[in-house]
């Protein structure tokens, strides 16, 4: 799949089936994340693989969203260390993990992790250092639902030339 066609289709998806995903696929997926832009060539970001369901359903219960990580054979959680453009930074790397899954024909969903109150449990849990900032955490699996693309705004109600 082209890179235009993965932006294009790519849909947050949050059932899956339970089908594991190859290892090598999701260092693949890891790789693209790994080279996504970041400011000054810092490379602020850490990535957990987890594909163990005890580790995924322990997730769930504490994540006010996203519960169906449990239910997703991958759930990559990134973090980044606390430097000045960790949020960027790391959403940056984030959007590699979607598109890669999608252009690897994968179902994804991106679950937020910045400033949440749970963050803390989720390092804990996953034995991050204290330096670290989560950023997210994405479910990844093949998709057990085909979700159709949410309305979105026209390109002339968004696109604004020379002035707002």
């Amino acid at each position: 799949m082209d890179a235009l066609e993965a932006l294009k289709t790519r849909r947050s998806v949050r059932a899956y089936k339970s089908e594991p995903v190859p290892a090598a696929i999701v260092e693949d997926i890891v790789d693209c994340a790994r080279l996504a832009t970041t400011a000054r060539n810092v490379q602020p970001w850490e990535f957990v693989v987890i594909t163990k369901a005890e580790i995924r359903r322990a997730i769930a219960d504490i994540i006010d969203t996203g519960r169906f990580i449990a239910n997703a054979p991958v759930c990559v959680v990134v973090f980044c260390r606390d430097t000045k453009y960790y949020l960027e930074d790391g959403s940056a790397a984030i959007e590699n993990i979607l598109l890669a899954a999608r252009a690897h024909e994968l179902g994804s969903c991106w679950v937020a992790g910045d400033k949440k109150p749970y963050a803390p449990q989720i390092a804990s849990l996953l034995g991050v250092p204290a330096e670290f900032k989560l950023i997210g955490l994405v479910a990844i699996g093949h998709a057990a639902e085909s979700p159709s693309m949410p309305p979105k705004r026209s390109l002339a109600e968004v696109l604004h030339r020379e002035k707002f």
